[in-house]
């Protein structure tokens, strides 16, 4: 006997796509007309700045559009879409409902009279994970009858995959989403990702795999046309198939294995069942993380350009949201500026549990919890702090001129124009377009 369903179905058609893929995982007969349900896409990164790649980063339109018209069907009204989408400053309002309006929320609300909401301009609510953990969930997904987690199937350069319960990470405050990185090993990432749906209503899962992404979570990473949908009443049993459908072992995911041995479950997908395609017949690998050298000590790109005399460390679990947003954005200027000559032996420390090296002769703590960390520290020879939470992007600069790192400043500073540089890897690719991002008429 199986104790869970797993539907995987093959997008190919409007609507109907979705519906069979909720149908064979169960329908959604349980949700009643008077119910609240709160919808939880996946939109990691915006910006108005630039076009810039959503495929495999944000969960489509499409997707939502066809959840939204399938929950109407059963009569439900009292329906909200909600995200806390990544950004730079914490009190900008303006780039989530950019965020909202382009990817057709706002004809939603127009059509249906649902609702849509940025988690940060309403309350949160402090609930205890036990065991000393304690997360901020935003007040109206707790207070919901039914979430509908909408992520998108990716791969995730610190939890190895990002689905459905990673995605419920986008329903806790900036501190609790800061607290999650801690540098305590019975408290890390992972520890806190596999409790993320506890405290939640139940959750329906549909993984949006229309587009997939390697190395994600974000727009640097690489997109492929997948066409997979896989839906359940059991978050867990999905992220399970979708791990293994990104070529990853759940077994090997340490945030999946945790979740499971909490809910007393084997990670060999032995007690759910597969309705539709088979998993084997549509496995992708999808790498997850970037290559660094064997030192650690620059990505292997850098690596192989003969760029020396500067130390930027892989990333580890303690580097929260904020400052990885601004570390591919560093590494490209560092690359950019390299003339062939090597610096005056640079290292650049980020997170919140790197330590110095010997044999350099300036350190650069990149961001508060670096500094925090090493502000006594007498092994380092020259400091170099840059303060912010996260770091703003004009004391980077000045931070790597002081070490002898000429950037130019215009790469860093424009930060939030990078993005639109990344459009060229799919420009003229027919299965990369932005209609499946737009709300039909």
């Amino acid at each position: 006997m199986y104790n869970h369903t797993v539907s995987l179905v093959k997008y190919s058609e409007p609507l109907e796509s979705v519906r069979q893929a909720v149908d064979m995982a169960g329908g959604l007969g349980r949700i009643k007309p008077g119910d609240k349900v709160f919808i939880k896409p996946n939109i990691v990164f915006w910006t108005d700045k630039v076009p810039f790649p959503k495929w495999g980063v944000i969960t489509t339109s499409r997707v939502m559009q066809d959840m939204v018209a399938l929950l109407i069907e059963q009569g439900v009204r009292d329906i909200t879409i909600c995200e806390g989408v990544v950004l730079g400053r914490a009190k900008d309002h303006d780039t989530p409902r950019h965020a909202f309006k382009t990817l057709g929320y706002d004809a939603l609300v127009a059509r249906h009279g649902i609702k849509v909401i940025n988690t940060f301009e309403h309350p949160f609510k402090e609930v205890d994970l036990g065991e000393g953990m304690k997360l901020s969930y935003a007040a109206d997904a707790l207070e919901s009858d039914y979430i509908v987690d909408l992520p998108v199937m990716k791969t995730h350069a610190q939890t190895m995959v990002s689905l459905g319960i990673k995605n419920l990470k986008g329903l806790i405050d900036i501190n609790s989403r800061k607290r999650c990185h801690n540098p305590d090993p019975a408290l890390d990432l992972h520890n806190w990702v596999a409790r993320l749906a506890d405290p939640l209503p139940p959750v329906f899962c549909v993984i949006d795999g229309i587009f997939t992404s390697e190395r994600g979570p974000g727009f640097d990473g690489k997109m492929h046309r997948s066409d997979l949908l896989a839906a359940s009443w059991d978050v867990l049993s999905a992220d399970l198939v979708g791990a293994r459908l990104l070529g990853h072992d759940p077994a090997q995911v340490p945030y999946l294995t945790m979740a499971a041995e909490r809910a007393g479950r084997p990670t060999d997908l032995s007690d759910l069942e597969v309705k539709g395609l088979k998993i084997e017949d549509h496995a992708k690998p999808h790498a997850w993380t970037f290559p660094y050298n064997e030192e650690g000590s620059l990505p292997v790109g850098m690596d192989k350009m003969g760029i020396s005399g500067v130390s930027f460390y892989k990333y580890d679990n303690t580097m929260c949201t904020y400052c990885s947003g601004i570390n591919g954005v560093v590494l490209s200027a560092i690359a950019m500026a390299w003339q062939g000559e090597p610096w005056p032996k640079v290292e650049v420390l980020t997170g919140k549990m790197m330590q110095p090296r010997p044999g350099h002769e300036s350190t650069i703590l990149l961001g508060k919890c670096m500094y925090q960390a090493h502000k006594d520290n007498p092994d380092i020879k020259n400091m170099i702090p840059v303060k912010g939470c996260p770091p703003k992007p004009d004391q980077i600069v000045d931070a790597l001129h002081k070490a002898g790192v000429m950037v130019d400043p215009n790469i860093i500073l424009n930060i939030e124009k990078l993005p639109g540089s990344f459009m060229k890897r799919y420009k003229d690719k027919p299965e990369f377009d932005e209609k499946l991002f737009q709300v039909e008429d």
